[in-house]
Parts: structure tokens; sequence; C-alpha cells
């Protein structure tokens, strides 16, 4: 794994979009939480990437930001086995809070639903991808002034 002059940590808490591809090839953007060193990434039978990971676990992630204002250039990509794990609400939360803000009153109703269906009969998951392979690197540039 290589780590980068930046805060690693810091950096995966913002809520940025993450885009994570699958065999076939597909690529497509998620919503995600890092925690306990790990991506993890709301899904189900109702989605394309639930049935891929389903038929072959490889996945590549990558989160990135980009102000052109100010030449800020950071960029994290991982690799590694996707595993689907039982939904938690707990967690739900916690990810959808980082996104949505901490008023779920507020939240569209789709995403309540997600805390609040059953999730054994919505079939509702986590992909859960801990990286074999992580590189983050800074590519920040000064800007004119």
């Amino acid at each position: 794994m290589t780590r980068s002059s930046f805060d690693l940590d810091a950096f995966l808490a913002q809520p940025l979009t993450a885009r994570i591809a699958t065999s076939g090839p597909t690529v497509r953007p998620v919503w995600y939480l890092w925690e306990e060193g790990a991506f993890w990434i709301l899904t189900g039978p109702w989605t394309k990437l639930f049935r891929r990971i389903r038929r072959d676990p490889h996945v590549a992630l990558a989160v990135d930001d980009c102000d052109l204002s100010t030449g800020l250039v950071r960029q994290v990509i991982v690799s590694g086995r996707g595993v689907l794990v039982p939904f938690d609400v707990p967690r739900g939360r916690r990810k959808l809070a980082r996104y949505l803000g901490e008023d779920e009153s507020c939240w569209d109703p789709r995403f309540v639903r997600y805390l609040h269906d059953d999730p054994g009969q919505r079939g509702t998951a986590w992909l859960k991808l801990t990286p074999t392979s992580l590189t983050a690197k800074d590519l920040s540039y000064r800007t004119a002034l």
C-alpha cells in the first residue's frame, strides 16, 4: 500500500463520490463510507453492481478531488475483492448522514427506506471492499497568481 503526504482518513471522510469498476467492464459512481480500513457501499439485488460482484468479486475504485481555482488535486486508487455482507442500520445511517446531513427528516424518502425496510425482504447489503492495493497521491500544483 502506498501512502501520501496528505491525511488519507481525513480525505476519505469527505462526502466525495467514488467510481467503482467491475468486470464487464462497467464503471459507476457510488457513495461510500470509509471505516475499519474498508470502503462500504450500499447495494442490493436490484442493482447491476450486486449481480456483478456475485459473478466476479474483483473491483477497482477511485476517489479524487480537483479544485482548479487552488490547484488542489488528490486521488486514491484501490483494488481488491468485494464481499457482500449483511446490511446494518447504524453503518447505513452514518453513510447517509455524510452525504445528506444529520437530520433524517430532511432526507429524500428513497434513502430513509434503506434504514427502515427489512433488509432480509429487500435484500439490502453492503459491498465491503478492503483494499489489497491502495495508492494515494497528491498531484496538486501552483496556480497563477
